[in-house]
């Protein structure tokens, strides 16, 4: 009975701060760069007992807005999302827009299917992919979800089509043997 009393004491704990939060977020929804803070009092009431055991607590909630050009420059704690396409897009373009006209094309694909893919030690995306690059020597490393890994050099001339199948292995053994 007791542990059935702490446990709505800690549901009721755990919520009233982040309702206080969003209110306090929506009072200051219209200014872009301020600071607030908010001082509250909660009722709580132990689970199965009438009015008898209410206590008032004190609740203190500061908050801070800041505009997303700003969180850049100033060095905020929080996490800003990258604007801009993922790195690899980029760097799959980047490879192909340097092809030419003489470009070759890399057909790359894993077993097992899904692994990384890393040109010259830049990831450009999940295999299988097909990939249009210009003439050269290329480095191409696969990761897999579970640690597997796989590396070849890769030779490609002029208007040439090269498979690169992999078979990945692991880094680690999956199953240790004792005598």
């Amino acid at each position: 009975m007791r542990w059935m009393r702490m446990s709505g004491l800690i549901v009721v704990l755990a919520i009233t701060p982040q309702i206080v939060r969003a209110q306090a977020a929506a009072a200051q929804a219209g200014s872009s760069t301020s600071s607030a803070t908010a001082t509250t009092e909660k009722e709580i009431k132990p689970a199965g007992s009438g009015n008898t055991g209410t206590r008032l607590i004190p609740t203190t909630i500061s908050t801070t807005t800041i505009k997303s050009t700003d969180a850049t420059t100033s060095g905020s704690a929080h996490i800003v999302a990258p604007a801009g396409p993922p790195p690899e897009e980029v760097n799959r373009k980047a490879l192909e827009e340097n092809a030419g006209p003489d470009a070759g094309k890399l057909l790359l694909r894993s077993t097992p299917a899904g692994a990384q893919v890393f040109i010259n030690g830049a990831y450009v995306g999940k295999s299988p992919m097909l990939l249009i690059v210009p003439p050269g020597k290329y480095k191409v490393e696969m990761r897999g979800g579970r640690l597997e890994t796989g590396s070849q050099i890769v030779g490609l001339l002029a208007n040439q089509t090269q498979n690169v199948a992999m078979t990945l292995k692991q880094l680690y053994p999956s199953s240790v043997s004792m005598k």
